[in-house]
């Protein structure tokens, strides 16, 4: 119930001297870490090998109008932007990693990694 003795710019003043919310970070020391750090051996990355991750094998890709893709039927072609025998891309988790080439292991298709992809940081 509001005071009868305050008024609307009281209210205003009021509302206006409420604290703001503050966020508060912690900094972490990484152990030995640093960009100059050596790289992690297996054990040290032991508690993400479980840590599921996307993996993609791009053969190409295609640009068509909507009303093209609508009138698609079994058999029909859709035409990429690479050729045959060219690599094919290989992300994780949307991010370039490698380049390969589909190979057949036993009735299933796989990539033969040819080039790893280096990301600048």
């Amino acid at each position: 119930m509001m005071d009868p003795d305050m008024n609307n710019s009281d209210i205003t003043e009021t509302a206006m001297l409420a604290p703001e919310p503050v966020a508060f970070l912690e900094e972490f020391d990484t152990p030995g870490g640093g960009a100059d750090a050596p790289p992690a051996d297996a054990s040290d990355l032991q508690a993400v090998f479980d840590v599921p991750v996307k993996v993609q094998a791009v053969l190409g890709r295609s640009k068509m109008p909507i009303g093209d893709l609508l009138r698609l039927k079994a058999g029909m072609v859709i035409e990429l932007d690479r050729r045959v025998g060219e690599p094919v891309d290989v992300f994780v988790n949307d991010r370039l990693i490698a380049r390969g080439e589909v190979v057949l292991i036993d009735e299933a298709l796989g990539i033969t990694l040819t080039e790893i992809v280096q990301q600048e940081r």
